[in-house]
């Protein structure tokens, strides 16, 4: 089971991530509480050993912008959050992960129309495009074969409902910004505990 922690704003909590077995790290460059700059994620990225993926999280973005950001954090992935179409999406040479607001089964259709290396499937939007804490009805996105093997869930999700959303939805990955949290700060016990919880199941 693949675990991206996302919404790492300090160089402490991506080597815990590190440590505790992440296989992706994720840094905001959108308008998020857990929002950093090009600057600030290139400083932390010297810690994250490439066999840990980087992805950049980004919100109706231009391409420019993002292009830059890839270069000058050495990006690995491009999660793009917003209402990017499908010819954006396929505009970049790195692999996208594109996200994906679930309310209802209608809204897993869309993803047809889409050639992306990962499909998160996140709750539907709050104040800003993902890490609100709060989970979808999992029940939707099982027996859809057309995205199998390429789906991240994310979403409400935490320690302690991880393995049952494992289970339910037998995702290839599973994504956790707020639910490795301490009042609004990444907790490293929190990260640690997640990821061994998320890591002994396999499907």
């Amino acid at each position: 089971m693949k675990v991206k922690i996302c919404g790492i704003t300090t160089k402490e909590a991506a080597q815990e991530a590190v440590r505790s077995g992440a296989d992706f790290i994720g840094f905001v460059f959108a308008r998020s509480k857990r929002e950093v700059t090009k600057e600030q994620a290139a400083e932390i990225a010297k810690v994250i050993p490439a066999s840990v993926k980087k992805v950049g999280v980004f919100v109706n973005e231009s391409q420019e912008v993002i292009e830059e950001i890839v270069q000058t954090v050495g990006l690995d992935y491009i999660q793009l959050h917003g209402d990017e179409s499908p010819e954006f999406c396929n505009s970049f040479r790195k692999p996208v992960i594109k996200a994906f607001h679930v309310k209802e089964k209608d809204d897993l259709l869309a993803i047809q129309n889409y050639q992306c290396a990962y499909y998160l499937l996140d709750s539907p939007a709050g104040k800003y495009r993902g890490g609100n804490g709060e989970k979808f009805d999992w029940s939707l996105a099982k027996d859809i074969s057309f995205f199998d093997g390429k789906i991240i869930l994310a979403g409400g999700l935490h320690a302690d409902n991880v393995q049952e959303a494992i289970r339910e939805v037998n995702p290839a990955g599973i994504d956790v910004s707020s639910g490795v949290e301490t009042n609004g700060e990444k907790d490293l016990a929190k990260i640690n505990i997640f990821i061994q919880k998320a890591k002994q199941i396999e499907g």
